[in-house]
């Protein structure tokens, strides 16, 4: 009988090299004993038991046992790495042994649930669920469920909890972080079905709707009402609500809207238990007790499924300005944006940064766009003004663009002259991210840093990599949240090892965040620890034990020890 080892704690990614190393024999034998939700990192003295190729084998002791004993063949290692996450930019992790495996008579229950139509079981529909958008995580499921309603997907979470079945919830599967798509064999929760607009109030401008809602037809049905989504994002044709509540989507609009933590007034969330929690409030205020909506906003499905939202929308206001302006230095950039809350105030409405290598990005990968200023500067700055009259709000875009040509601050720039025009200049931007994915192989990474520190990060690991990737930068300047990218022919671990955990060191040493608006996904739970204290993050662990003891919801992602959960067995 093994016992409990101090030496209970060490990571999954040493563990990952030392049984994929050639001084393992294939008359070894293994012998593995691991805790579920704490990394493991192998003592001195196993790692020499190991390399001596002795059978005696290794121990592992972190809280759980599991002793397994089996030789080290070719085809162990063969099934072995078949089961490992390979997702580039992430800790390699093991399979949860406690999850069930799916069987036939799951099948029939999930059918009996949700009806021939809601069990997807068609291999070119699972490729696109299984596969993130941007083609760098690969989940291996073999079942997607559609519901839709609130009942057929409690009735599937409270099955899948007694069977110990793992369940992904997805919603547009836009997210960049690897969040909405299965690390191994997960069911995928398809939340697509259920898109209905349930109420809307015209005088307070209250939406309750279901989480399957695509966020530009939610738009398209307040406009109607003379009101707008408080968000706007790139991907607002596919993703959906219950997503961008679940990963507390920012975007285009948080400067003027604030964020969902303020705009949603209540949602209705299913828990992994089956147990459907009622707290869709359409009051402004209501401060009866703890605010329990605000765990599973920013959540990612690892607490609850969002199944239905209701959110404040701010009225549609009539005039809208658009300005392209360039800037040859960063400083100009942050003067700008002081120049901008002083002298726009309330109509300000987007302050948007792009560097000149982005633009070029766009420039090179997106059919039909051009450079809207006739020569090449260093910066960007995309201004918009939102206000209900349009003399008033022209007269005071024009002062600030003329005190900002006076102070030096842009060196050239353009007004949109129509709706048209302004179009063009937001599709630049948006499609920034797309461009980089046609580009080739894209290392994403989404911080909140000081104003002052917004561009000194591109600079420091450009010459962190020197000529391995290309290095741009746009994003929200106006919140102090950069979007850093590198950009590659290929995925590379080499120069993986380059990029992190430089940025997130970097990012931590002036009190950023790793994580502005895209969430922790599979990519970020081991970089938590950056932004987030020892004790913060094991209050995370305790709601997430709490609401989710099983572990079935979005597992591998968010929590480092969710992330660095390791199997002891496999099947051969």
């Amino acid at each position: 009988m093994w016992r409990r080892s101090k030496h209970a704690c060490l990571r999954a990614t040493q563990f990952a090299k030392l049984l994929f190393s050639p001084h393992l024999a294939d008359s070894s034998y293994l012998h593995i004993s691991t805790g579920l939700h704490l990394p493991v990192l192998l003592s001195a003295d196993v790692q020499s038991t190991c390399n001596a190729g002795e059978s005696t084998g290794i121990r592992i002791v972190c809280g759980v046992y599991m002793n397994w004993k089996r030789p080290l063949n070719q085809q162990f290692w063969k099934h072995w790495q078949r089961g490992l996450a390979t997702s580039p930019g992430a800790t390699k992790v093991f399979r949860d042994p406690r999850f069930a495996k799916l069987e036939e008579s799951d099948m029939q229950h999930f059918q009996e649930i949700v009806g021939d139509k809601g069990v997807i079981v068609d291999s070119s529909e699972l490729e696109v669920a299984n596969t993130d958008w941007m083609n760098k995580y690969h989940g291996q499921s073999q079942l997607l469920l559609r519901p839709q309603t609130t009942q057929q997907v409690a009735e599937i979470l409270k099955f899948c909890n007694s069977r110990c079945l793992a369940v992904v919830p997805q919603g547009g599967n836009t997210g960049l972080v690897g969040g909405s798509v299965p690390v191994f064999d997960e069911i995928i929760l398809n939340l697509g079905a259920m898109k209905s607009i349930l109420s809307f109030d015209e005088v307070s401008g209250i939406l309750v709707c279901e989480a399957g809602c695509i966020l530009e037809n939610l738009d398209t049905f307040v406009g109607t009402k003379g009101f707008t989504m408080p968000l706007d994002l790139g991907a607002k044709g596919s993703c959906q609500i219950g997503g961008n509540v679940s990963t507390n989507a920012g975007g285009l609009r948080l400067l003027r809207y604030g964020s969902l933590h303020g705009n949603v007034l209540g949602l209705e969330v299913v828990l992994a238990n089956g147990t459907v929690v009622d707290m869709l409030g359409t009051l402004r205020k209501d401060n009866t007790g703890y605010d329990l909506k605000q765990l599973f906003i920013g959540g990612e499905g690892t607490l609850g499924v969002v199944t239905k939202v209701s959110i404040l929308t701010p009225p549609k206001l009539a005039s809208t300005n658009v300005a392209f302006l360039a800037c040859e230095d960063y400083e100009s950039c942050q003067n700008a944006l002081k120049e901008a809350k002083k002298q726009l105030g309330e109509i300000l409405s987007a302050f948007e940064f792009i560097d000149r290598p982005a633009l070029d990005m766009a420039l090179c990968h997106l059919e039909g766009t051009r450079d809207p200023l006739p020569s090449k500067h260093n910066f960007y700055l995309l201004v918009e003004t939102t206000g209900s009259n349009e003399a008033h709000d022209k007269e005071k875009l024009d002062a600030f663009l003329e005190a900002g040509m006076e102070l030096g601050y842009f060196v050239d720039g353009t007004v949109a002259q129509d709706s048209t025009q302004a179009g063009s200049f937001w599709e630049i931007r948006e499609g920034i991210s797309e461009a980089l994915v046609k580009a080739g192989a894209v290392y994403k990474y989404d911080l909140s840093v000081p104003i002052k520190s917004f561009y000194r990060i591109v600079e420091d690991l450009r010459a962190q990599l020197g000529n391995a990737a290309v290095v741009v930068a746009y994003g929200h300047l106006g919140d102090g949240n950069v979007h850093l990218n590198v950009s590659a022919p290929k995925y590379d671990e080499q120069l993986l090892a380059k990029i992190e955990p430089f940025v997130y060191e970097w990012t931590a040493a002036c009190k950023g965040s790793v994580s502005a608006e895209h969430g922790l996904g599979f990519m970020k739970p081991h970089a938590l620890h950056y932004s987030k204290s020892e004790e913060a993050i094991h209050l995370m662990e305790g709601f997430k034990k709490l609401l989710d003891p099983k572990g079935i919801l979005n597992p591998y992602k968010v929590l480092p020890a969710c992330a660095a959960t390791s199997t002891c067995f496999v099947s051969v």
